[in-house]
């Protein structure tokens, strides 16, 4: 059976490679000879770590990269540090090559942080999908976390982890299911918005093809409308020609009866992007509607 606990020293491993990220990327805006100083706390940071990887590192084969980066960092100071202080041509020339490998080097090691922080956030959120009842703070600040990590732009290997992890279907299915509270369920909205934002060529057509609109228009909240707003924008006239395919369209006219004035905006903007974006059909439909 998978085990599902939290692994041990997570939090641990975490809050030291958040540190190490932060320094590598000050070491890719400082890589000079200079960056080999005693004084360099970006430098301390990664050589400090580098010394206890036996403790940290070792403990995880994902990591196992990050330790020879790190070693491969320890050798490179080195080399800098043997030519500081000789002026000759020979001297600069290392010092050169050596500053240029370290720049690269910082990026690796930036890169291989990341990935490892990717692949333990996706796991915790995998794990608190799966239990969405169990803690729902827990929960709500994981999909926060995930909003915002995708959000920064596409990335192919936290791309490679999310269609690994299935979180798409994870998060439709807190989405559409009813015993989870409001607030849990727009955050997966939010979250699957963020998705496409990610890259719409992977995830539309699970959009299209799964239960995300239909969810989103019978929580019929002002936050799940404006998520639907969203991904009309983002899809344009083809979610369009689903929403009217399926009948929506005078679901979404009849929320502009509602006593909720954010409830009658948001409707009235999903209602012009659909005019915007659909095509006569839809439009003829909304008018059938008055």
């Amino acid at each position: 059976m998978e085990d599902h606990q939290p692994k041990q020293g997570s939090p641990r491993v975490l809050k030291v490679l958040e540190a190490l990220k932060q320094a590598s990327h000050e070491l890719q805006t400082h890589p000079n000879p200079d960056s080999a100083d005693s004084n360099s706390s970006a430098i301390n940071a990664l050589l400090e770590l580098e010394t206890e990887s036996d403790n940290i590192l070792s403990r995880d084969p994902h990591l196992s990269t990050l330790s020879q980066h790190l070693a491969t960092l320890k050798n490179l100071v080195e080399t800098l540090k043997k030519s500081k202080g000789h002026h000759s041509v020979r001297s600069f020339l290392t010092r050169c090559c050596s500053t240029h490998c370290l720049s690269r080097l910082a990026v690796s090691i930036e890169s291989e942080i990341q990935a490892w922080i990717d692949r333990e956030s996706l796991e915790s959120l995998t794990r608190a999908l799966k239990e969405p009842l169990h803690n729902e703070d827990e929960l709500v600040k994981l999909l926060n976390q995930f909003e915002d990590r995708v959000l920064q732009g596409f990335n192919r290997e936290l791309q490679d982890l999310i269609l690994k992890s299935k979180v798409f279907t994870l998060l439709e299915s807190v989405l559409c299911d009813s015993h989870c509270s409001k607030r849990v369920r727009e955050h997966s909205a939010f979250a699957i918005a963020a998705l496409i934002k990610f890259n719409k060529d992977v995830f539309v057509g699970q959009v299209l093809m799964g239960r995300t609109i239909k969810a989103l228009l019978t929580m019929a909240s002002p936050n799940a409308i404006r998520v639907l707003c969203t991904l009309i924008r983002l899809i344009k006239s083809p979610l369009v020609d689903e929403i009217e395919f399926n009948g929506e369209i005078p679901k979404i006219i009849s929320f502009l009866n509602r006593d909720d004035l954010e409830m009658r905006v948001m409707a009235m903007v999903c209602i012009l992007e659909i005019g915007y974006f659909g095509r006569k059909e839809a439009i003829d439909a909304m008018l059938e509607e008055g």
